[in-house]
């Protein structure tokens, strides 16, 4: 059983939780492209058996998040899971929709980032995270993100929360956009609530609860490796040339630099194959 299936991550599970879930049901080999906080919910791709070697076709895939700021108070975490490290007044004018919009539209662009403390990446072997809970404050290189789109959804005035989309490039932290938001309105505030809607061409009307995987079996949902090629064009290989090509031999074929999906002679699909200066080289192959 080799492909994607696009889950619907729901609130305080992990993204390993979900890999060993969907591990415990098919007993293949299984990862994620993408993960997502437990307190976040939303889109998570999941691979299964052969379709982990898709990983390097989505870690660059644009992402679409909806997010809700509470205004009024900064968390060490940048979420709702930390301390209260400051306090401060949120005037009402703050709270206007022409206000907030004017400050979201500032935010479109490329920018640098300074990744949050509380993350995953790591430094000198440890993760942000080990260093933050022992109290170490660690220097972090900016990272250059870019924010496609972003709009307000709703405000929330007695509850001093906005809601707002946003559509930006890999690598982007959501918690820090939420802070630094806050703070253009003159304020302070943390990320509340995350939902990814997207990524890449996944989107979350057509992921799947895990419950619904339990129940109805994997290979309902599941999108194979032909299926996610489905844009790309065919070659068909004959018996020599593809005893060669399985081997990892390159080929000559008079072909434009592309990925594409690789049949035998009877049209039954072996895999991906890449044409880099008219020569095929396998990429996938779903039978080795």
């Amino acid at each position: 059983m080799d492909g994607i299936i696009i889950i619907n991550k729901e609130k305080s599970w992990t993204s390993n939780d979900i890999v060993q879930k969907i591990k415990h049901i098919c007993h293949e080999k299984v990862g994620h492209a993408g993960t997502l906080d437990p307190l976040a919910t939303g889109v998570l791709p999941i691979l299964v058996g052969k379709g982990t070697l898709l990983s390097k076709y989505l870690i660059n895939h644009d992402k679409e998040y909806i997010s809700t700021i509470k205004l009024g108070q900064k968390r060490d975490t940048g979420d709702s899971e930390g301390k209260v490290i400051e306090e401060k007044y949120v005037d009402k004018v703050i709270l206007q929709r022409d206000n907030i919009e004017k400050v979201l539209k500032t935010f479109i662009g490329k920018q640098t980032q300074i990744p949050p403390m509380y993350s995953a990446i790591k430094v000198k072997g440890k993760k942000l995270y080990e260093y933050a809970r022992k109290g170490k404050q660690i220097n972090v290189t900016p990272r250059e993100i870019e924010i496609y789109a972003i709009e307000l959804v709703s405000i929330l005035e007695e509850a001093q929360e906005i809601k707002f989309k946003v559509k930006c490039s890999k690598g982007t932290y959501i918690r820090t956009l939420s802070e630094d938001i806050a703070l253009k309105l003159g304020t302070v505030g943390y990320m509340n609530e995350l939902e990814r809607t997207q990524v890449g061409d996944f989107y979350i009307d057509k992921s799947v609860k895990i419950s619904n995987v339990e129940k109805d079996g994997l290979e309902k949902y599941l999108i194979t490796i032909e299926d996610f090629f489905k844009s790309k064009e065919k070659i068909v290989l004959e018996d020599i040339e593809l005893k060669r090509f399985l081997n990892g031999v390159k080929i000559k074929i008079n072909r434009a630099d592309e990925i594409y999906k690789i049949y035998d002679k009877n049209l039954q699909f072996i895999g991906i194959g890449q044409v880099n200066g008219k020569l095929l080289k396998r990429d996938i192959c779903i039978n080795q």
